[in-house]
């Protein structure tokens, strides 16, 4: 299984429902041989949280709360 999948697990089956109550639009990134997680208001400050811990590691960086971590291209035009 990859890290995004394992990453992803983690997320729907531990975290999800707390971070989404009190972290939404926020980003997270899970190591999920450890399962810890690392918070950030950005993308960036979340994965180097992560990397920071665990500098020989992969973590996967999630937004709360949505689908992706980021949306590309424009709306309706």
């Amino acid at each position: 299984m990859s890290i995004a999948q394992r990453a992803k697990d983690v997320y729907v089956t531990e975290l999800k429902t707390r971070l989404e109550a009190e972290h939404r639009d926020e980003f997270v990134a899970i190591e999920p041989e450890s399962k810890s997680f690392y918070l950030g208001g950005t993308f960036i400050e979340a994965a180097l949280a992560a990397k920071q811990a665990f500098p020989d590691r992969k973590a996967f960086v999630i937004r709360i709360g949505h689908d992706a971590a980021f949306h590309i291209g424009a709306g309706k035009l």
